[in-house]
């Protein structure tokens, strides 16, 4: 590979962007662009590097924007999220959620948020509830979940206080700023930074939805052994509501992919027989759906997972992107580069307490092993929080840029064509079953209150019933998209 002798901070913004965002695409089909991508997951060393506090992104996602832009000028990468201290402590004090410490209320000021998980007999869905859970999950939620993970909400035939109303609508309203304020935000990263989006729209698996924020790790861990079918059901039912949530949020140009972050679906938390039985079956189908409506996947692959790569070789060449946390970067490589693009592998561990020269030899191993071929993304194995060293950043930065460039004659100029369009893709999505001939659930994904139902509430409708219907609609989703970003995302 040859060293970079251009000054991107000298061109035009929006050639720039225009650049960047190809190579990134470019290595998202698994292709050789010009040079490897930079696309960093930074959360708090945002804060670090711009002079904030944890205390200060969290709680005030104005100065989390910032910090990501003057991040992404400063250092020139490809792409970032345009704010990875994604949970907005201020919305969750809003809810009340009771599963977050959040900087400076609890725990100290200096760290960044904190997920607590409750104690196995305290979990926010009981053991005896999966019937609940599977008839109407979106009821399910807003009935016995949300007045459980809130200090604010009223339980179901409980008199509704002051507070309740307050949470709810301070809340609601909230997600719709903050919501509001990522289309800015990512024009800025465009504008000022020469920056794209990395990602766009959020999916987790049905399984560690149920470990995550419903039973707990230890009452799924227990579920597991005592009514294993039950929880297979459950995970059933999870499944077109997280798709639609993952397909309403994703990217309409379909450039970048839906991100899906893992967690404990891999051993040592669950073994490959039970990864086998439930997550894989739950999962595997909600990619294809992506996929088949022309969306990419980021395996954002947290902890190890060696032990289902063969498994995730039956998607489809190019449906996912693999990023490598834990795992052996060059095996991963091995196992999987032939058919997905990789992303991450560089140690969480070394680029906080390494040298500068251990990184430069570990980047400079990544770029000539993993990226010879293209295809590679350069980014740390996991979220980058405020104990990254600066200079170790600096380095990797440094060192993928000046190494990371492909000898002139080994590579197509650089396109944005989507990888879904490439001609293979569109055959393959035509040849995925995705989430095809499953039973519609009684509520649909989407809906809170049907129509059908509010419908009998009304006096007789004259004049145009369609609008009335499309306009109810519309609204009532709303409601839909509140409970399940609570969920997925805060």
């Amino acid at each position: 590979m040859a060293k970079s002798k251009n000054k991107p901070q000298d061109r035009d913004m929006e050639q720039l962007y225009g650049e960047r965002m190809r190579r990134y695409i470019t290595a998202m089909r698994n292709e050789k662009p010009d040079m490897i991508p930079i696309r960093p997951f930074v959360a708090e060393f945002t804060a670090k590097y711009a002079g904030y506090t944890c205390q200060d992104v969290a709680h005030d996602y104005g100065k989390a924007f910032e910090a990501a832009i003057k991040t992404a000028k400063d250092f020139q990468w490809d792409a970032v999220v345009p704010n990875m201290v994604y949970v907005w402590t201020g919305l969750a004090q809003a809810a009340g959620l009771r599963y977050y410490g959040i900087p400076g209320i609890g725990i100290p000021h200096t760290v960044g948020f904190n997920y607590i998980e409750p104690p196995e007999d305290a979990a926010f869905m009981k053991a005896d509830e999966y019937d609940e859970l599977i008839d109407d999950p979106t009821g399910f939620l807003y009935n016995k979940w949300l007045p459980r993970v809130s200090t604010e909400v009223s339980k179901i035939g409980e008199p509704s206080t002051y507070r309740n109303n307050l949470a709810l609508v301070k809340s609601g309203m909230a997600m719709l700023q903050y919501f509001y304020a990522f289309g800015p935000q990512v024009a800025r990263l465009r504008s000022e930074c020469g920056t794209g989006s990395a990602i766009a729209g959020i999916f987790k698996a049905p399984f560690d939805i149920i470990a995550d924020k419903l039973r707990g790790y230890l009452g799924l861990v227990s579920d597991m052994e005592t009514q294993p079918k039950k929880v297979l059901k459950a995970c059933e039912a999870l499944m077109p509501h997280l798709v639609h949530v993952g397909l309403t949020s994703a990217d309409p140009t379909n450039h970048v992919p839906i991100g899906y972050w893992m967690h404990r679906g891999c051993v040592p938390f669950f073994n490959p027989k039970q990864f086998a039985s439930h997550y894989w079956p739950t999962l595997k189908p909600c990619i294809e759906e992506f996929w088949k409506n022309g969306h990419q996947t980021l395996f954002y692959a947290e902890g190890k997972w060696k032990y289902h790569f063969d498994t995730f070789r039956e998607l489809p060449e190019r449906s996912i992107v693999f990023h490598c946390d834990q795992d052996d970067i060059f095996e991963v490589h091995r196992k999987l580069h032939d058919k997905f693009a990789i992303s991450g592998g560089v140690p969480n561990v070394m680029l906080s307490w390494g040298t500068p020269e251990e990184v430069r030899a570990f980047c400079l191993r990544v770029i000539k092993e993993v990226a010879k071929d293209g295809g590679y993304i350069m980014d740390a194995g996991a979220i980058m929080q405020d104990d990254t060293s600066i200079e170790n950043m600096k380095v990797m930065t440094q060192v993928c840029r000046e190494h990371g460039v492909y000898s002139s004659g080994s590579y197509k100029a650089p396109t944005d064509t989507p990888p879904c369009d490439l001609a293979p893709s569109v055959e393959s999505r035509k040849k995925v079953t995705g989430m095809a001939g499953r039973k519609t659930p009684k509520v649909k994904p989407g809906v809170c209150f049907p129509w059908e139902q509010r419908v009998k509430d009304l006096p007789k409708i004259t004049g145009d019933p369609a609008m009335i219907q499309k306009v109810w609609e519309d609204i009532d989703s709303l409601g839909n998209m509140y409970i399940w970003q609570m969920l997925l995302s805060f």
